[in-house]
């Protein structure tokens, strides 16, 4: 359910409403706009009278709100959420470049290609340390060590820092990180979800391959309900009967998911697709379908890339691909 205030808000009645609510075990998230300011209630709402709720004098309308997910709700949240992310800003009309390699090899490696990713026109490194595999016998990632030369690289260039977490009991480890990746294998990890939503942290959340969007959503809710509301919603291809590229990239998911939600949205063409030569075609598209940013994966030498050679674009082309963005997008 939500209330729509009226403007400027007689306070004492607003915190009498407030503390009723509260008395009745909802919870109460408060958004502030411009011109109105709304009251988020979850909870058991259909024990409220909405009628007595709209005849106060403060309140303009009263809605009830079906969809399950409510914190990551554009009807609870009508204003576009900017999400911070080391001085980067998330949203807002934005396009955010991610880069960075699907596996760190050696401080070496990833220092380099920070330095040359940040003159290429990249906005925050990240790079793999805790590798999630289908295979148990395909490289893991160098792991706690990985972390540190990705630490190493933020020093080195100055670019903010994003890193994938695979587990809730790696938290610590990720101190200068300055936002945590969870990867479509683990969208429904929802003890992972809670503690990084008991973080400030900002988090990319990925799609899972056969996720709709509204389990996507609720994956964003289990974070958002655990008090950390900074969540970037990310598409990354989900799995159709086409076997030409790794997944089928939604584009569709930019749209839907701008006007269900206020999280912004980004898209990885590089694990979508597969393929190296698809990268930048499907880079743009998602820009001009309204995506608020890309992640990329890119390396110096994808030939003798320890994983993901086959989809990563070299630091040239995806030069290329910010140059494109910024014709797309007229600056």
């Amino acid at each position: 359910m939500i209330v729509i205030l009226r403007q400027n808000p007689d306070k004492t009645q607003l915190r009498g409403l407030m503390t009723w609510l509260e008395s009745k075990g909802i919870s109460v998230h408060t958004t502030v706009g411009a011109q109105q300011t709304i009251l988020g209630l979850v909870g058991d709402t259909s024990q409220l009278d909405i009628d007595l709720i709209s005849a106060l004098d403060i309140v303009e309308s009263v809605r009830r709100v079906q969809e399950p997910y409510k914190s990551a709700n554009r009807k609870f949240h009508p204003q576009d959420s900017v999400i911070d992310v080391g001085g980067v800003k998330i949203g807002g009309g934005n396009v955010v470049k991610i880069a960075g390699p699907g596996a760190v090899e050696s401080s070496e490696q990833i220092c380099s290609l920070a330095l040359t990713l940040k003159g290429a026109g990249a906005d925050i490194l990240w790079g793999g340390a805790f590798k999630s595999r289908t295979s148990p016998y395909s490289f893991q990632g160098l792991r706690a060590e990985g972390l540190g030369f990705l630490k190493e690289a933020k020093t080195a260039s100055g670019l903010p820092l994003a890193a994938e977490i695979a587990e809730s009991s790696q938290i610590d480890l990720f101190d200068g990180v300055d936002m945590l990746i969870v990867g479509g294998r683990n969208m429904r990890n929802y003890e992972l979800l809670r503690a990084l939503g008991k973080s400030s942290k900002p988090v990319l959340l990925k799609r899972a391959v056969s996720a709709t969007y509204e389990e996507l959503l609720m994956s964003a809710e289990y974070i958002m309900s655990s008090g950390n509301p900074n969540v970037v919603l990310c598409e990354r291809g989900i799995r159709t009967f086409e076997p030409h590229t790794a997944f089928t990239m939604d584009i569709s998911a930019a749209p839907v998911l701008k006007t269900l939600s206020h999280l912004p949205v980004m898209f990885d063409p590089s694990n979508a697709s597969g393929k190296y030569d698809l990268v930048e075609p499907l880079a743009l598209a998602a820009v001009a379908a309204g995506a608020d940013g890309i992640i990329v994966t890119v390396h110096a030498d994808p030939a003798h890339a320890m994983c993901d050679g086959p989809l990563s674009v070299k630091p040239d082309r995806f030069r290329g691909i910010c140059e494109k963005i910024k014709t797309i997008k007229g600056r």
